[in-house]
């Protein structure tokens, strides 16, 4: 493997990042303690407010970018270093999926692990990418291209408060070279993401007593006939179709229920026609129309899958970065979810996830981050910024 960089210059943004350490800690504690939980979307306002104090102690240029038709007002924040143009984009969500028990807003260290909702996804991350930045800042190193960090709300959503709209108002990616994501890739790269059809099917019908059930229309019945035709579409899918991951119906045992509600989740690989795989779905909403049955159909959320070869200038420049702060070549995988990375491979910008945490933990009751990958993600980013943005 060729030298990545000068050993002079690895060595100062190793030797920046090691003295750093407890600061990480302590900045990963006091964001993990900021229960910014989503769905509904809480403690923004102190989140960002701590990320800006962070990124002044960094000697960061920053500003609030407020999401645009998003009310009440959300904002993201952009931090930069280097001149205007061309930018590699540091990215990275501060919301979390809600807590199991307000004792994960309690942050728990125990050695070298730090235990909270959102220290793996992805709060450690956007620490990393702050050090990293203080770190190439520290350095001196001229840069002729701008290294851009934003942090964005509603990802666990779907981001259509977040990332989606910024993107939609053209305000994500205008100057990106380049993009790296801090999401829990647990060790590897992920160059693609899974796309995903998440939608909210109501089947309406009519309330009745038990004993005159006959005068009631059984939402629910109704609502089996079309399950029963995604079971059979789920055996022909190359992919994943998930059937009811929510189902809410009736309010008795002795009433016929009124409604019946339940979620389909298709998640396409970047191969597929997305176009066509969502077709199979609502053909079935429409045959159950065109046979009687009144249905609504509600879109949680609608993603393309997207992709950037790992032989590209970036996924070349992060392999090299991975192997000179670990020692180990790097891995290459898809990721089985959905990435933000999707918004800028959409517009032909490479794109990459790699971050500190686990994914295996992550969402779950015992969520934790190993605080030594966090300050060797910071020197993967720092690392990855030189090469890609020195003069």
């Amino acid at each position: 493997m060729p030298a990545f960089t000068s050993t002079e210059l690895r060595a100062q943004i190793r030797r920046t990042i090691d003295g750093e350490r407890d600061a990480m800690r302590d900045l990963l504690t006091a964001l993990v303690a900021i229960p910014t939980e989503n769905p509904p979307g809480l403690s923004y306002e102190p989140c960002v407010a701590l990320l800006e104090a962070a990124l002044e102690r960094a000697g960061l240029e920053h500003r609030r970018v407020a999401i645009p038709g998003v009310a009440p007002e959300a904002y993201a924040i952009e931090a930069w270093l280097g001149p205007p143009g061309p930018a590699l984009v540091l990215h990275g969500h501060y919301d979390v999926v809600p807590a199991f028990d307000e004792d994960q807003f309690r942050p728990r260290l125990e050695g070298d692990t730090l235990f909270g909702r959102g220290s793996s996804d992805m709060k450690s991350g956007l620490v990393a990418m702050i050090h990293a930045a203080r770190a190439l800042r520290a350095s001196g190193l001229p840069l002729a291209r701008r290294l851009l960090l934003r942090f964005v709300p509603d990802e666990e959503t779907g981001g259509a408060r977040g990332s989606g709209a910024l993107d939609a108002a053209g305000a994500l990616a205008p100057d990106a070279i380049g993009m790296l994501l801090g999401e829990p890739t647990s060790g590897v790269v992920w160059h693609s993401n899974r796309g995903a059809i998440t939608l909210e099917i109501t089947v309406h019908g009519r309330a009745a007593h038990v004993g005159l059930a006959h005068q009631g229309i059984n939402a629910f019945e109704r609502a089996v006939a079309m399950v029963n035709e995604f079971v059979a579409l789920k055996e022909r899918v190359p992919s994943v179709l998930l059937i009811g991951g929510r189902v809410e119906a009736g309010t008795n045992f002795n009433t016929v229920p009124e409604t019946c509600r339940f979620t389909i989740d298709r998640r396409t690989e970047p191969g597929e026609d997305f176009d066509a795989e969502k077709k199979k779905l609502t053909d079935i909403v429409e045959r159950a129309r065109a046979a009687g049955t009144n249905v609504t159909v509600h879109t949680l959320q609608e993603a393309r899958a997207a992709a950037t070869p790992p032989d590209t200038e970036l996924g070349r420049v992060l392999g090299d970065a991975i192997h000179a702060a670990t020692g180990e070549p790097p891995a290459f995988e898809p990721c089985p979810g959905l990435l933000e990375t999707r918004f800028y491979a959409a517009r032909g910008v490479p794109a990459f996830a790699y971050g500190p945490g686990v994914l295996a933990v992550s969402h779950g009751p015992k969520e934790f981050v190993k605080l030594t990958r966090v300050a060797e993600c910071a020197e993967i980013y720092a690392l990855c910024a030189a090469r890609l943005l020195a003069s």
